[in-house]
């Protein structure tokens, strides 16, 4: 006997196109934000990358809670800098102090693609023992997780970066990419 959820259940492989489909929107915007503006991001420390998170999710937020919005920017359109200023954390992080200010176009483009995949790889980990739970939760709840994790790295930076049991700044960082993936996957389903 067929289980009743199976049927309307979307298969990995579905899981997979879509998420390949949406961090290759994202990094569509990055690379032509890279081109108009270089790689100006890159004197951003954590705390300013967290803030500008920050800024985005609040703003999902209240848009959810008031139902109006004065500015034109979509929330979709939000998600879509929170993946990416995500993924630029994770290339700052793993680009030493000392590196070059301005990478070129390709170099940009090839970090975000590097970090994207091993964000790619954490999702299917988690996908496998979560069993894709995160196709019940609401929009709503991906932006408050999302809050979690800045407070969290906020108070991990407030530690210098030290934590005792807990994940570190960038598995914050990965969950949060992946919470914004997943609304938008979820968000271009209902259309």
């Amino acid at each position: 006997m067929q289980d009743s959820l199976s049927s309307n259940t979307p298969t990995v492989n579905n899981t997979i196109e879509q998420y390949r489909a949406v961090v290759a929107r994202c990094k569509d915007l990055y690379v032509k934000k890279a081109q108009d503006y270089g790689t100006s991001w890159r004197v951003l420390r954590n705390i300013s990358i967290v803030d500008q998170i920050y800024i985005k999710a609040w703003r999902i937020r209240q848009i959810q809670e008031l139902g109006t919005q004065k500015i034109g920017d979509t929330i979709e359109s939000e998600f879509v800098a929170i993946v990416n200023y995500g993924i630029i954390a994770l290339i700052q992080s793993a680009l030493n102090d000392n590196t070059n200010t301005e990478l070129t176009a390709q170099e940009a483009k090839n970090w975000y693609e590097l970090k994207a995949k091993e964000v790619e790889d954490l999702m299917l980990q988690k996908n496998h023992d979560y069993g894709e739970a995160w196709r019940d939760m609401s929009q709503q709840s991906f932006v408050d997780l999302i809050l979690v994790k800045l407070l969290r790295i906020k108070q991990i930076l407030a530690n210098d970066g030290q934590t005792i049991v807990s994940e570190g700044i960038d598995a914050n960082f990965c969950d949060i990419i992946n919470y914004g993936i997943f609304a938008l996957i979820k968000s271009g389903e209902k259309d």
